[in-house]
């Protein structure tokens, strides 16, 4: 059985910021999505586009993260668009379960898969 523990933070929002700003005072956060009321989120994880791409751009993927909402008690898998300003969610899957905040997860392509066969 799992019980919420309140010792773990929980996060309302992710933000993209851009660590190469410069001392000039521009502004680092490039782009954020709130997750609605009593919402809450696990750890977001960039998922490149195209991981064989070395010459793709640092956000051209996905921003995913577990949404946990405290009221309803419904758990969502979100993807967002790394590009957007507003991390526009791509795809929302409702979860048949909670998904406990602080859950980690690990993304691998497939061909590193199929070296496991």
């Amino acid at each position: 059985m799992l019980a919420d523990d309140h010792s773990i933070p929980k996060c309302a929002w992710v933000v993209k910021l851009d660590l190469d700003v410069s001392s000039d005072g521009g502004e680092s956060m490039v782009a954020c999505r709130m997750y609605g009321p009593n919402c809450y989120d696990g750890e977001p994880f960039f998922v490149a586009r195209e991981p064989e791409n070395l010459n793709a751009k640092e956000d051209d993927g996905y921003v995913v993260s577990f949404v946990h909402d405290e009221k309803t008690r419904e758990s969502r898998f979100l993807v967002m668009d790394a590009k957007s300003q507003q991390l526009d969610i791509v795809v929302v899957f409702k979860l048949p379960r909670r998904i406990p905040y602080g859950f980690h997860g690990l993304f691998v392509k497939e061909s590193d898969l199929q070296k496991l066969y």
